[in-house]
């Protein structure tokens, strides 16, 4: 599929506008200079990028597309140029910028100086994500080489064409250079996705429908457009539960989760994979999403991949910050879900640096320069749990709870044994009311009697919550936001 057809596959019907000027080039040798004379023939098109903007469902957007007829859409000065210039007209006019490369990489005729234009490109797309704008990367067979480390790596949601060859040294170069093919499978959309650095594998007839489910999340407004009904209170008191028969319930199978939550209460959810850097662990779910309009960045332990056999390891929590610099990147609030039996105990953590990706976790969280909402959902169990707590403010489902251990493993560490589980449990205040007491939870979400027998409506009257919450906590100020959040965390425990 060529650039036109591409961009068309993008925008509403008729509305491409091109931005290109006429391209000045001087070729060094005749032999280059015929190659463009038949490239530009072949194509019609003046290089190997075409750029300008359309409506993408009636939204104004900008565009980059590379054209791979036209000299295998290599990049060169010129074609640096044109792309630079799209990028930074995106940044001045605030337009999400969606970007399709497909490039055997470095235009080779044009040498060192060809090569160091990715280094500018790279720049523009840098500014253009700095200034808060959305930028979507849709990756087509094949992309290659520099132009894969470069615009083709950046965008905060990347996609590509199923079957897609896509990695930095380009198979036939492989086999020149080391004389054996390139180990087969590798290469391939589908095992980059399956690696966590693609977010999905889409063919481009999805793109539209993708794309503006994601920018009706980065774009919505900061502020109520509507008033929905308020998130109802139980009409009486329901009385308090002791702490492990919290600590039971909330290990039960049939305990609405992350999934049935983003299912029962939210609007536009777009899963988002991996941590960019290679490493997936399904014990977390990371996804674009709306709470009654408010827009956030949505990043939960999930239940149904946390087991003895899979427990959550370093992995899920470096995928936990690539969520938060995403909302940074983006300036959208932050909404982390806590249901976890505890983190890996095992070599494989110890060496892929758990307690460091707990630490960065909690030093991310504190600092985060993006409003963030805590909910405690279930179990909420050692370091694993901690890592997602210190937000602005803290949700619990009434029978969630909190704790440096399983009550179990308290009890092996204090009574040498786990037949005082549940008195651990009380005396070490995890349950949900104790922690409201101890001003570590802000606001519960009763359970009537239990979540697990009201599935949809519990979640539904979370959902209403968290949208509460986040529309009160967007319009504060970044600074008061911080301040706040600092004096909370700073003299939690301390007596007045």
């Amino acid at each position: 599929m060529g650039a036109a057809e591409i961009i068309d596959q993008f925008l509403d019907a008729g509305t491409f506008r091109s931005w290109d000027v006429p391209i000045t080039q001087h070729p060094a040798s005749p032999e280059y200079a015929a190659m463009l004379v038949e490239a530009r023939a072949k194509t019609s098109l003046d290089e190997s990028v075409i750029t300008g903007e359309g409506r993408l469902r009636g939204r104004r957007v900008a565009v980059v597309a590379s054209e791979f007829a036209f000299l295998g859409g290599s990049i060169g000065v010129a074609a640096t140029e044109r792309l630079t210039a799209a990028v930074e007209r995106a940044t001045r006019e605030g337009l999400p910028l969606l970007a399709s490369p497909v490039s055997g990489g470095t235009r080779m005729q044009e040498g060192t100086i060809a090569f160091l234009q990715m280094v500018k490109i790279a720049g523009a797309v840098a500014a253009h994500k700095a200034a808060r704008l959305p930028y979507l990367t849709y990756l087509r067979s094949p992309t290659t080489g520099g132009v894969l480390a470069s615009w083709g790596s950046l965008g905060h949601l990347t996609v590509a064409e199923p079957g897609a060859l896509i990695g930095f040294l380009g198979p036939r170069v492989y086999r020149a250079l080391y004389g054996e093919p390139f180990p087969e499978g590798v290469q391939t959309a589908e095992n980059l996705f399956a690696h966590g650095l693609l977010d999905a594998v889409l063919p481009p007839s999805d793109l539209p429908a993708i794309v503006d489910r994601v920018l009706t999340v980065l774009l919505a407004p900061r502020h109520r457009t509507t008033h929905p009904p308020a998130a109802e209170e139980p009409s009486a008191p329901v009385p308090e539960p002791d702490a492990w028969t919290s600590v039971l319930i909330s290990r039960s199978p049939r305990r609405p989760g992350v999934r049935r939550l983003l299912r029962a209460a939210a609007t536009d959810v777009t899963p988002l994979n991996g941590t960019g850097t290679g490493e997936v662990d399904h014990g977390i779910m990371l996804a674009l999403a709306r709470f009654g309009g408010a827009p956030c960045v949505l990043l939960g332990q999930d239940r149904r991949h946390q087991d003895a056999h899979q427990p959550l390891g370093p992995a899920a929590l470096r995928e936990a910050r690539r969520g938060m610099r995403l909302a940074v990147e983006l300036q959208l609030p932050l909404v982390t879900v806590i249901d976890t039996p505890g983190a890996a105990l095992s070599q494989a953590a110890e060496e892929g640096g758990l307690a460091g990706e707990i630490a960065r976790c909690l030093a991310d969280l504190v600092t985060l320069d993006a409003p963030t909402v805590s909910v405690l959902l279930g179990q909420g169990t050692g370091g694993a749990a901690l890592a997602l707590v210190p937000t602005d403010r803290v949700i619990a489902a009434r029978h969630a709870w909190l704790s440096p251990l399983p009550p179990e493993g308290a009890s092996a560490i204090v009574h040498r044994d786990i037949g005082h589980a549940a008195e651990m449990a009380a005396e070490q205040g995890v349950r949900s009311g104790d922690l409201q007491r101890a001003g570590i939870v802000d606001r519960i979400v009763e359970e009537l009697p239990d979540a697990a027998d009201e599935p949809v409506e519990f979640c539904r009257r979370l959902g209403r919550v968290l949208a509460d919450e986040l529309y009160q906590l967007m319009p504060v100020p970044p600074t008061e936001r911080l301040r706040r959040r600092h004096r909370r965390y700073r003299d939690l425990g301390l007596p007045g």
